[in-house]
C-alpha cells in the first residue's frame, strides 16, 4: 500500500515540478535580458549568438530556479490532494503527513545533490563563458549612431562631429571630420552641409559634402620648417568610411575571466581561500613593520631612552617638550613633525586601503564558497515550507499556490541577498550573511510542518469565516 502512495505522490509532483522549473527558469532568463536589453539592440548579433548566450545564461540561473521550482510543484501537489480530500483519506487510514512526505522528501535531498554538483562543476563553466560573451556584446561598438553636437570617435582614425541632422537623418549641416591617423598633424575637414548614407552592403558609410574645407599638414613632422599647410576648398567632396570593425565580430578569450571567484569550483576555492588567508597575514605583518619606518628615531629608540630616562635632570625640569629644544631649533623641528606626520597618515591610508581591499577579496571568495553548499540546500528548506502549507491551504492549481509561493521566494530572495550585502560589506560573516536566509525559513518550515500534522487551521478561509460570522452574530445578539 506504501508504494502505491509513494508512487501516486511522485507522479502528481513530477509534472507541475517539471513544468513550474522551466517557466521559472524562462522567467529568470527574460528578466536578464530585460536589464540587458539596450546593450543587445543595434550590435549585429547572429541568431547563433544569442542562442549561445541563452544556454550559458540559463544555466547559470538553474540553482536559483530549482528552490522556486520545488516551492511551487510542492504546493500546488500537496493542494490538489487536499483539495481533493485525498490527504484526509491518506490521514484516516492512519498514515502520517511526515510518511506521506517521505518519498518527495528523499527527491528533493536527490535534486538539491544534483544543484550542488551543478553548482560546483557547471555553473563555473557557464559563469565563465556567459560573463565573457556579455562584455564582448556590452563593448561591442554601436553599428552606427552619430548624434547632434557631439564627436564621434567610434570609426577607426576618424572623429566626425555633425551640427545638425534632419528628420531623415540623411541630410546633414556643419559637419567636422577630423583625421587620427597621425598626432603631431591636424588634418581636418569643414563642411556647410552634406548627405550622409550607408552603403546597400553594410561596409561603408558614405559623406556627399558640400561647400566646405580641407585642411592638410605634409612633410616631416619632426622638422617644422619643412612642413605644407595645404587648404583646399571644394563644391563638393564625397568620403568614405570603412564600417568592418563596427558591430560584434570578435570574442575575447575566455582566461580574461578565469581568476575571479565565480568561476571556481570548491576544490578551487579552498585553495585559494587558504592562499588569500596567508597572504593577507603576511601583509598584516609587512604594514605593522613599514608603518613607522618614516620616524627617524625608531631605529634608536633604545640608546636614546637610556641616554636619557624619564627621571632624569634634563625631563624632570622641563614642563613641556618646546622646554628640550632651543629657539632656533623649533620651527624646523616643528616642519619636520608635521611633514613627518602627514607622511605617517598618507602610508597609513594606503596601507588600510590594501588591506581593506585584500580582505573584501577573501570574503567574496569565502560568499561564494558558501553559496554553492546554501543554495543547494535550499531545495530541502523550501520543500519543508511548500509541502505542509500546501497541505493547510488545500488549494490546487496555479492561483492560490502561486500566490504563496511568490510571497515565500521573496522573502528567501531577499533574506539572501540582504545577507550577501552585509557579508561583503563586512557587516556579518560570510557564514551568518550566506546562511540567513536558510536561518530565516527553516524554523518557518518546522512551525508549518508541526500545524500541518496536527490539521491546523491557520490558513483555512472557511476557519476565518466562521470566526467572522461568530462575531457578526455576537454583535448581533447584544445590539
Amino acid at each position: 500500500m506504501f508504494r502505491k502512495l509513494d508512487k501516486l505522490i511522485i507522479k502528481a509532483f513530477i509534472g507541475p515540478f517539471i513544468a513550474t522549473f522551466f517557466i521559472t527558469l524562462l522567467v529568470l532568463v527574460i528578466q536578464f535580458f530585460w536589464l540587458y536589453i539596450d546593450d543587445f539592440v543595434g550590435k549585429g548579433l547572429g541568431v547563433q549568438v544569442i542562442l549561445e548566450f541563452i544556454l550559458y545564461q540559463s544555466a547559470v540561473l538553474v540553482p536559483l530556479a530549482l528552490p522556486l521550482a520545488i516551492l511551487l510543484s510542492s504546493l500546488m501537489t500537496f493542494g490538489n490532494l487536499g483539495e481533493s480530500f485525498e490527504l484526509v483519506a491518506i490521514k484516516s487510514a492512519g498514515i502520517s503527513l511526515l510518511r506521506f512526505m517521505r518519498p518527495l522528501f528523499i527527491i528533493s535531498v536527490f535534486i538539491s545533490g544534483i544543484a550542488f554538483l551543478f553548482s560546483n562543476y557547471v555553473i563555473p563553466v557557464a559563469n565563465l563563458k556567459s560573463r565573457t560573451l556579455l562584455a564582448d556584446i556590452i563593448y561591442a561598438k554601436p553599428a552606427f549612431d552619430l548624434k547632434e553636437g557631439v564627436f564621434y570617435d567610434k570609426i577607426s582614425g576618424f572623429a566626425i562631429k555633425i551640427g545638425k541632422k534632419e528628420a531623415n537623418d540623411s541630410v546633414i549641416r556643419d559637419v567636422i571630420i577630423y583625421e587620427q591617423g597621425n598626432p603631431l598633424q591636424d588634418n581636418f575637414i569643414v563642411a556647410k552641409s552634406g548627405i550622409m548614407r550607408v552603403t546597400e552592403n553594410k561596409r561603408f558609410l558614405e559623406f556627399n559634402l558640400k561647400d566646405g574645407w580641407r585642411y592638410q599638414e605634409r612633410g616631416n613632422v619632426y622638422a617644422r620648417s619643412n612642413i605644407e599647410y595645404i587648404r583646399i576648398g571644394f563644391n563638393e567632396y564625397k568620403k568614405q568610411f570603412d564600417l568592418s570593425n563596427l558591430g560584434f565580430s570578435s570574442r575575447t578569450a575566455d582566461s580574461v575571466n578565469k581568476n575571479n571567484e565565480k568561476m571556481f569550483s570548491m576544490r578551487q576555492l579552498d585553495k585559494a581561500i587558504d592562499s588569500l588567508k596567508k597572504e593577507n597575514a603576511q601583509t598584516r605583518e609587512q604594514t605593522l613593520k613599514d608603518m613607522f619606518n618614516v620616524l627617524p628615531f625608531n631605529s634608536l629608540l633604545d640608546s636614546s631612552w637610556n641616554r636619557y630616562p624619564p627621571d632624569s635632570s634634563v625631563f624632570a625640569r622641563a614642563r613641556n617638550f618646546n622646554e628640550l629644544l632651543p629657539d632656533s631649533a623649533r620651527s624646523n623641528v616643528n616642519e619636520m613633525a608635521k611633514s613627518t606626520a602627514g607622511s605617517i597618515r598618507i602610508n597609513a591610508e594606503s596601507l588600510f586601503q590594501i588591506m581593506k581591499d585584500k580582505e573584501r577579496n577573501l570574503r567574496k571568495h569565502e560568499i561564494e564558497w558558501h553559496r554553492k553548499i546554501s543554495l543547494s540546500l535550499a531545495c530541502l528548506v523550501l520543500f519543508l515550507i511548500g509541502a505542509p502549507l500546501g497541505s493547510i491551504i488545500r488549494k490546487g492549481g496555479l492561483g492560490t499556490p502561486l500566490i504563496f509561493a511568490i510571497v515565500f521566494f521573496m522573502l528567501f530572495y531577499f533574506s539572501s541577498t540582504t545577507g550577501e550585502k552585509f557579508a561583503k560589506e563586512d557587516s556579518l560573516t560570510p557564514f551568518a550573511g550566506m546562511w540567513l536566509a536558510t536561518a530565516v525559513l527553516l524554523p518557518l518550515g518546522l512551525f508549518l510542518t508541526y500545524k500541518a500534522m496536527r490539521d491546523s487551521q491557520l490558513l483555512n478561509k472557511e476557519f476565518y469565516n466562521r470566526i467572522a460570522r461568530f462575531f457578526r452574530g455576537l454583535f448581533r445578539q447584544q445590539s
